[in-house]
């Protein structure tokens, strides 16, 4: 059972932070994880108060604050417009309405869950995270820095010129994904990210040579799918419960195809 001991509601990223630096401290959000843990918080820190729970849109970038729901993320519509769906298509096989209501990027986010969508979709654009003393980071490089008790304040996507994919497969409608699959393509570059594998997300970028494949006019199928086969040999994959190593690879090859062929066919490369 989760013990807490203190509850302050932050008036400050300042006050927030220096409460944050003891050990049997806690950030909270919606607390759907942390609910179901046996840690014993000396004192709850919630930043709820603090204006962090919106999601702004300019010419050049999106900020969205660490108190976002999902909920928000999935009916935001520029955002998804930007996205062609894919930050709508990463949430909305997470549990349900009501969850999403509570769950937040920032938990999400500075989780690094293995099996978390949001990693894994946000991980595939250009996106940043802005951390109280950490500053401002790339998300790719964030996913393999070490926990610490710095704080989340934001993420931050930048508008670029692209399209892109997220496809995922589940044994059950809203159980956790077996794979999950980020695609997104610019005109001379492109990016692969696979979530669930079953550790944390990964970023794969695509070479020159397969960039040049995908932008000539005559691309085939048999070419995807050879693109798919070298990124899924490049994903390291395990087994748990819910799939077998082997299994995954094989979802990594069909997802990845399907992918780049639905950007593709969409004219995604150009």
């Amino acid at each position: 059972m989760l013990k807490i001991k203190d509850y302050v509601k932050a008036e400050s990223l300042g006050q927030a932070y220096e409460l944050n630096q003891k050990k049997a401290n806690r950030i909270i959000g919606g607390m759907l994880w942390m609910k179901m843990s046996d840690a014993q918080i000396q004192t709850a820190i919630d930043l709820s108060g603090l204006g962090l729970d919106q999601i702004e849109e300019t010419d050049e970038e999106f900020s969205i604050g660490c108190m976002t729901t999902l909920r928000q993320l999935e009916l935001h519509e520029g955002l998804n417009t930007y996205t062609n769906g894919a930050v709508r298509e990463s949430v909305r096989h997470i549990v349900g309405v009501q969850f999403r209501n509570l769950a937040t990027i920032g938990g999400s986010i500075f989780g690094r869950y293995g099996f978390s969508d949001v990693l894994t979709c946000f991980m595939g654009l250009d996106a940043y995270v802005e951390l109280y003393k950490g500053g401002i980071v790339t998300l790719e490089a964030f996913a393999d820095m070490p926990k610490d008790n710095d704080i989340l304040v934001r993420v931050i996507v930048k508008k670029k010129a692209q399209r892109c994919v997220y496809l995922s497969h589940r044994n059950t409608k809203t159980d956790f994904p077996v794979i999950a699959c980020m695609v997104s393509l610019q005109e001379n570059a492109g990016k692969v990210v696979i979530g669930a594998r079953p550790g944390k997300a990964m970023a794969l970028h695509l070479s020159g040579e397969q960039m040049k494949i995908l932008n000539s006019a005559d691309v085939s199928e048999t070419c995807v799918k050879k693109i798919a086969e070298e990124i899924s040999a490049d994903v390291p994959t395990d087994s748990n419960i819910r799939a077998s190593a082997q299994y995954r690879s094989h979802l990594i090859r069909v997802l990845v195809r399907r992918a780049i062929m639905q950007l593709v066919k969409e004219g995604g490369c150009e």
